[in-house]
């Protein structure tokens, strides 16, 4: 017997989470295109297992899904969503034939990232309060984003059990709870350290073992982090659209531009595919162009 809908999608999140080792905010993201794609089907009527889809109805569903949502970033993202899904079914035994193969994704351009300049970060860093009790904390938090190359969710997940001074590197779990080993600049340690003078000041810590904290002592959220970043920047009147992860892709283009080998960025940032490593090689077109005259033999 065909598996219904619900059955379905609960054993496709165990899949995504237990053999895939997705983050909780991909599966999330995965299980709600394909609720999507049940809602519509159940709303026009068409009562359809699984397993009978056919590439007509997914057709039929993103036509109806392009209608109000017309970015062809979120189309393809959904997409990929349900293909995930009916490659699962395909694995499972579920289908013989895959109806989401045939369907092309949207052209998407290339979307580089927001940078921002070093002279930038530093005019963040300076227009911080240091008198104020989260002060050093937020010093703390831009020098370790951008020191590090952290997404928001590694940064608000740091232990202090993760920071190493003598070896100089912190340990950071990533997607998926995937742990990795990254370098830690002694300017960002020694901030870390001043701002642990404040953090011990506080009457009470409810997470004992987490670094960045608020003024009540439990974990900082990432929406904390984002409206202290926001702040920040518009008070050093930066026009730039500025978000903790442009200090992650700021790392990254810096230390390319300066000569970093790119598999070495990638183990740092984490990404699993040296691919998404690349687009930062597409921001300086200069660093191309030297590095062949650096080291082809006719340049």
């Amino acid at each position: 017997m065909s598996l219904n809908w619900k059955q379905s999608i609960k054993d496709f999140e165990n899949y995504l989470r237990l053999e895939k080792s997705l983050s909780q905010n991909s599966i999330e993201a995965y299980l709600n295109d394909v609720s999507k794609l049940d809602f519509f089907l159940t709303e026009n009527g068409k009562e359809t297992l699984p397993a009978q889809v056919q590439y007509s109805d997914l057709k039929e569903f993103l036509i109806w899904f392009n209608k109000n949502n017309n970015n062809a970033r979120t189309q393809s993202r959904t997409l990929s969503g349900i293909r995930a899904y009916f490659k699962f079914l395909l694995i499972e035994g579920e289908i013989t034939e895959n109806p989401s193969s045939l369907i092309e994704s949207p052209k998407i351009g290339l979307k580089l990232p927001e940078v921002l300049s070093i002279e930038e970060i530093d005019r963040m860093v300076d227009v911080i309060d240091l008198s104020r009790p989260d002060g050093h904390r937020n010093k703390a938090i831009i020098e370790t984003l951008y020191g590090c190359g952290l997404r928001v969710s590694e940064l608000v997940g740091l232990k202090l059990t993760d920071i190493h001074y003598e070896d100089g590197y912190i340990i950071v779990t990533g997607k998926g709870s995937k742990q990795r080993l990254v370098p830690v600049s002694g300017k960002a340690l020694k901030e870390i350290d001043l701002y642990k003078t404040d953090r011990n000041r506080l009457p009470v810590i409810k997470d004992i073992n987490v670094l960045f904290l608020n003024r009540r002592g439990s974990r900082l959220t990432r929406v904390m982090i984002f409206t202290i970043i926001k702040d920040l920047a518009a008070r050093a009147g930066i026009k730039k659209n500025v978000s903790p992860h442009t200090f992650r892709h700021s790392f990254a283009t810096h230390m390319i531009e300066a000569g970093a080998d790119l598999r070495a960025v990638q183990e740092m940032l984490g990404h699993e595919s040296i691919l998404t490593t690349e687009i930062y090689t597409h921001i300086d077109r200069s660093y191309l162009r030297d590095t062949l005259m650096m080291f082809h033999p006719r340049a």
